[in-house]
């Protein structure tokens, strides 16, 4: 089956469409009105090797914020309903991404219990448009409605593009490596039985 799906969030503040396929090529379509964050998705689609379109008109006259956050809830909506029962799957995922002088951490389970801890700082309050701050927003939203245990940390670095570049690839990479599917996993991988 296809491990696919779309999600619909409209509000008084945004109006949001993402589709995601798990089993992509890492083919991108993103239009948020932020040009830094559109160029962090399409990082995250082309390095996860996902799918990926998100069409977002928020109201980008009051901040980022909105669209930012609502971004990461439609995403990690998404991400579970593809998932589905996450009969097969690998389940956990990390990646240890360097980009320049830069060095991320991000580890994955894809537990159905919401957990996330970050750890990253940066010296400028926005990059490209894109406040800060708000990466730790985005990857918030996105472990809660995708009901995932995401840690993610920067070890060391000087520039903020590269700290948040690196970031989102290396999110991207243990996504991938946690949804990937494993012939030799017989079911749900959980003792519990389901996920």
């Amino acid at each position: 089956m296809p491990r696919k799906a779309t999600v619909v969030r409209n509000t008084r503040e945004t109006r949001i469409s993402v589709t995601v396929d798990l089993d992509g090529a890492g083919n991108a379509d993103i239009h948020t009105g932020i040009g830094f964050f559109d160029h962090m998705l399409d990082s995250f689609a082309r390095h996860g090797l996902f799918d990926l379109a998100v069409h977002c008109d928020g109201d980008l006259f009051v901040d980022s914020h909105h669209t930012i956050e609502d971004t990461g809830i439609a995403l990690g909506t998404a991400l579970r309903q593809a998932l589905g029962d996450k009969r097969g799957i690998a389940r956990y995922g990390s990646a240890l991404l360097p980009m320049d002088e830069t060095l991320a951490l991000c580890a994955i389970d894809l537990s159905g219990r919401p957990y996330f801890v970050y750890d990253a700082a940066f010296s400028s309050p926005a990059c490209g448009g894109m406040d800060t701050q708000m990466a730790r927003e985005f990857f918030y939203a996105v472990s809660y409605a995708a009901a995932m245990d995401l840690h993610l940390r920067v070890l060391y670095g000087e520039n903020d593009h590269h700290k948040l570049e690196a970031l989102f690839k290396a999110f991207a990479r243990a996504l991938d490596a946690a949804t990937r599917t494993d012939a030799r996993v017989a079911g749900i991988p959980s003792t519990k039985g389901s996920l």
